[in-house]
């Protein structure tokens, strides 16, 4: 090797390092890829994505290629620079080899690509995997060995391989829809999220109180039945005798008025029309209910508790409404009623407004896990019935009992909520 010229040499030795470096930036870079995006790529036909993911199947050889060629570059590259070293400064050259050679090696076979490559890793690794696709075909039975010998080096330490199931949780998946920031607009993530949160949700959390609930009584006069029918504003009532206890059926307001519009018609021909009523438990998640009513092909459906008693009605739009929002009616035409705006900032609220849909409408974070209205929020924080006039904090809202209805609070006052960062 003495008689080699060492410009040579240095050629050699400057390829031996752009190929280190080539190696490991491809490791990084592989190693780097999102996975989701890849799997789209995959899918879309990218060549590159394809060879790419086929070497990413199976990670042991990859690694094990990158490695074997890796080292043997770094040795060699070790071992001409130790010849340069004795040519150029005799017996010292091998300490001033061993130094330099490891500074060149850090910035630029280690450092330097393997940055690059995590910040842009398919620019990387898609040209890379065509190089290293051919080195697998080639150098196979060499990868093939010494996995086999690692696999059971690993084995005898107990080291099994882990299974993927490539499956995401919903947390996981929330945090992906987080991280996409203007990719998706921010309507469209709050869907998703919304659409994450239907598992955690019950029908109870949405339903419509049954003292609120709207329905046809027939122990009324066939006049008032008519007037009720062609004032309604929802497209299906439920129909009972005396009150909701005594539930019969419902019924369609598209078939009703064709009733109504006939002068002969009574009480008898409005019950012909009458369909059997759709009960769910309470406790059944808004993401389950809605397949349910796809599958069972209902729109609306009363909720009963464990004895089977009304606890109130839920309707598809509701739940529709916890993933895009309000649709279907004016909030100002619902739980506005029930907010009324004071001078000083503060606002008077009925006790039986739903908690999720202030949350929704104004902005609020009041908890929501338990307690489905600003009466039960505060039964619950203070396990006792109030007197008017108590004050409580819940989540930093200061919140005033104002006037009691029986043993349930009727009207509260709140303010909006306190800054934590203030004393």
């Amino acid at each position: 090797m003495n008689d080699i010229p060492i410009a040579f040499l240095y050629t050699i030795l400057g390829l031996l390092i752009l190929m280190s470096g080539f190696f490991s930036g491809s490791e990084t870079a592989l190693v780097s890829l999102n996975r989701y995006r890849l799997k789209h790529l995959v899918d879309s036909g990218h060549r590159g994505a394809r060879k790419a993911s086929t070497l990413l199947a199976r990670p042991d050889r990859l690694f094990g290629l990158i490695l074997l060629f890796n080292n043997f570059v770094n040795i060699l590259a070790s071992a001409i620079a130790t010849v340069i070293g004795l040519k150029l400064f005799g017996e010292a050259g091998i300490a001033i080899a061993t130094g330099a050679l490891t500074f060149i090696i850090l910035i630029f076979s280690e450092v330097s690509p393997k940055t690059y490559a995590a910040q842009y890793p398919e620019q990387f690794a898609f040209p890379a995997s065509y190089v290293l696709s051919v080195l697998m075909w080639v150098f196979y039975p060499l990868v093939f060995t010494i996995n086999i010998i690692t696999n059971n080096i690993l084995k005898l330490l107990g080291v099994c391989k882990p299974k993927d199931t490539g499956s995401l949780t919903p947390e996981e998946l929330r945090s992906i829809v987080n991280e996409t920031g203007s990719m998706i607009p921010a309507k469209h993530q709050k869907m998703l999220l919304n659409i994450l949160d239907l598992e955690s949700v019950r029908v109870e959390d949405i339903m419509v109180a049954r003292n609120e609930i709207t329905g046809l009584d027939l122990e009324a006069s066939w006049t008032e039945i008519l007037e009720q029918i062609t004032q309604s504003l929802h497209t299906r009532l439920p129909v009972y005798e005396g009150n909701i206890d005594h539930i019969i059926g419902t019924i369609h307001l598209r078939k009703a008025l064709d009733i109504v519009s006939n002068p002969d018609a009574n009480k008898n021909n409005f019950k012909k029309i009458i369909e059997p009523c759709y009960f769910i438990p309470e406790a059944t998640p808004l993401n389950k209910q809605l397949l349910n009513f796809q599958h069972n092909k209902h729109r609306s459906a009363l909720v009963v508790d464990e004895y089977g008693d009304i606890q109130g009605l839920v309707a598809l739009e509701d739940i529709l409404e916890e993933i895009v929002g309000e649709f279907t009616t004016d909030p100002s035409d619902t739980l506005m009623k029930d907010i009324h705006q004071q001078d000083d900032g503060t606002f008077l609220i009925d006790g039986s407004a739903n908690i999720r849909e202030l949350n929704r409408i104004m902005d609020w974070h009041l908890p929501i896990k338990g307690a489905v209205t600003i009466n039960g929020l505060i039964l619950e924080f203070l396990e006792s019935i109030p007197a008017p006039g108590t004050s409580v904090l819940i989540k930093n809202y200061p919140i005033e009992i104002l006037q009691l209805n029986g043993n349930s609070v009727k009207t509260i006052k709140i303010a909006p909520r306190i800054n934590q960062g203030k004393r």
